[in-house]
This record gives structure tokens, sequence and C-alpha cells, in this order.
């Protein structure tokens, strides 16, 4: 289940204009002490639309961000599984889908919620988010850039047959190709869902603690760049 986002940090504006191409009379990008702290501000997930595709043993995998005018009856029908609803909390009518995804939609692009297409076909939600700027910070000792995963498998056909192992896995690998300065993934799946602990054990996250969220008990799960080879 994910965890509820309050808004901390930059502001559109700071980020917006933190992008702003500033060039000199060489017509070269200058940097000073003013600008470089927008600069980094601006880096928050960059945008997982232009991450490449996966090669995985179950077929290519890639991440594209959700768009609800095309995505919110397939979001909802899978909310609405009894398997996901037991620890999404978002079964019921596609207004209840819709708003949890307008807080992400509608934020400065620390979490962006997106479909994970195998072979071209949607069949997983994800949302990939700052985890260091995210209300998670406040119950583990967070690191700059740590990035945060939520995922669930929408089809129940495609479970329980170890989809999550891989697909976590090539997430991780994404996140850490994508984002250099990101040296740790983290997720905090309830520590009752027995599959998805299972998951991120099996794809190279060790379980780091367990913590107290409002929304309920988690186990703490990090996969650390160094070891990203060895596990």
């Amino acid at each position: 289940m994910p965890s509820t986002r309050t808004p901390i940090g930059p502001t559109r504006t700071a980020t917006a204009a933190a992008t702003v191409a500033i060039t000199g009379g060489t017509g070269q990008p200058l940097f000073n002490a003013q600008r470089l702290p927008l600069l980094a501000e601006a880096d928050l997930l960059d945008s997982p639309a232009a991450w490449s595709a996966a090669a995985t043993p179950v077929g290519t995998f890639r991440l594209e961000p959700v768009r609800p005018h095309r995505d919110l009856e397939l979001l909802t029908r899978w909310m609405n599984d009894p398997e996901v609803a037991a620890f999404w909390e978002l079964a019921g009518p596609a207004t209840a889908t819709a708003t949890h995804l307008g807080a992400q939609l509608d934020s400065d692009g620390r979490s962006i919620p997106c479909l994970g297409l195998l072979d071209g076909t949607p069949m997983s939600y994800w949302e990939i988010y700052r985890a260091d700027l995210d209300p998670l910070a406040r119950h583990y000792p967070a690191r700059p850039h740590d990035t945060g995963i939520h995922l669930l498998i929408g089809d129940g056909t495609n479970r329980g047959r170890g989809l999550g192992t891989t697909l976590l896995r090539a997430v991780a690998d994404l996140v850490f190709d994508n984002r250099p300065r990101c040296a740790r993934v983290i997720a905090e799946p309830d520590i009752r869902n027995t599959p998805s602990v299972s998951a991120f054990l099996n794809s190279g996250f060790r379980c780091s603690a367990e913590i107290d969220l409002p929304e309920k008990r988690a186990a703490l799960m990090i996969r650390e760049r160094a070891l990203r080879n060895l596990l």
C-alpha cells in the first residue's frame, strides 16, 4: 500500500526556473552559487517515460507514466481485485482511484505513477517516488536520492509464478541505470503481505527493519547499488 505524501520541498516555479537554459556570450550554460541549488532541486525523478525498456527472462518490460483519460478504467478494475484491495485499500468507484492518481500527477514530480508493460501489454502498476522527500523518511534513516517503489500485479493470472521477483529486479536496475545519484532503492510492503515481501527478498532487497507507518506495519526493504551485481 502506498504511503501518504505531503508536499515538501521545491515549488513548481523553482523547478521550472532551474530547467531554463542560462547561457552566456559563448552560448554555453553558466552556473553560479545562486543557481546550483535550483538545479539540484530540479532533479526529482527525471522521467521514467524516457527510460529504456528492460530485457527480462519473461519478456521486454518498460514503464509508461499513467494517463488517467486512458488508464483509469483499467486501474480501477485492478484496485477492485480483492487481493489488491486488501493492501492498497482503493476499492470502490473510479473516483477513488482518480483521487489517488491526482495527488501525484498534480504534485511536483517527486512521485510518478506508471503502468508496467510486458511485451507491450499493461499488467502491473508502479509508483516510483523520492523516498527521501516522502513522509516515509520520518520513519527510517533516509539518504539523499533514495528512490522508492510501490507496485501491484494487476491480473491475478500473473501472480504466484515469480513475475514480481523478476520485475522488481528489472525496475530497481532501471532506477540505478537512470538515476546515478541514487545509491539505494527502498520499499515498505505490509509485513502481512508475505508474497510481496518474498518477491523483494528474492530480487536482491534485504529487510532492514520493521517500521510502524500510520497505515500499516511495514518491512523496510533496501536494495543497494553497491551490491546490485552480487545479489
